[in-house]
């Protein structure tokens, strides 16, 4: 994540629409595991729910999970952080000592500060301080505790008791229900043809998929066309 993305940075806090992009709330995540929904739901909105340890391959969701759960529970009255840990590898003390005061904390990509002793002993130390206090924390990283590369046993042993939720790659048909509900919520209209096009001829990262889509949205718009074959063709 880049620090221009939301949470990236420690400074004041933004409007909710702009810290929490709306394509990223739980009603418009595909295919969710069954029972994760309810899960972070109740992170967000209630005291003393499980904390949630959320794992799987990169473009899976979990970013999008994270930011669903911050605007939650910001909706409900909570305060609320998100905080991508790539943005605060080397200096993760400092970056979680900014974050008291906060209901929910969404820390994502714990893989960023495996192995870096002092943050993961800074992590541990958070840990245990906010546990204590009452806050609800969402987790997440590629795998499991075990398989991502930390070296403090007992930051390892902390992440093990919290509910773990695993998220799957989509196959086609998932990915065409998140371009289709993507393109929805921007007012455009992907015929099943161009749909085809789409999966059969560009690359088929979920993560590009959504950015050509951004890039077909602002083509359209320019062009005053409907996305078709025959546009797909001269755009891309």
């Amino acid at each position: 994540m880049s620090r221009d993305e939301p949470g990236a940075g420690l400074g004041p806090q933004l409007p909710l629409a702009l810290r929490y992009p709306p394509d990223q709330r739980f009603e418009s995540f595909i295919a969710p595991p069954e029972g994760a929904l309810p899960a972070l739901s109740a992170l967000a909105t209630t005291n003393g729910a499980d904390w949630v340890y959320l794992a799987g391959a990169s473009r899976t969701g979990k970013t999008h999970l994270a930011l669903a759960v911050c605007a939650a529970a910001e909706q409900h009255g909570r305060r609320a952080v998100y905080l991508p840990l790539a943005a605060a590898a080397g200096r993760l003390r400092e970056a979680l000592d900014a974050l008291d005061g906060n209901d929910v904390v969404a820390l994502d990509g714990l893989d960023a500060i495996a192995g870096g002793r002092e943050d993961e002993v800074a992590l541990f130390d958070f840990h245990n301080r906010v546990r204590a206090s009452g806050v609800n924390v969402l987790y997440t990283a590629r795998s499991i505790p075990d398989d991502i590369g930390l070296g403090l046993p007992d930051l390892r042993s902390r992440l093990q008791q919290c509910l773990r939720l695993m998220l799957d790659p989509l196959d086609d048909e998932g990915r065409r229900d998140v371009l289709r509900d993507r393109a929805q919520r921007r007012g455009l209209v992907l015929e099943d043809a161009a749909l085809d096009w789409l999966l059969t001829r560009t690359d088929r990262d979920l993560g590009a998929l959504v950015a050509l889509l951004d890039r077909l949205d602002r083509a359209s718009l320019a062009a005053q066309r409907r996305i078709t074959v025959p546009f797909l063709r001269q755009v891309l």
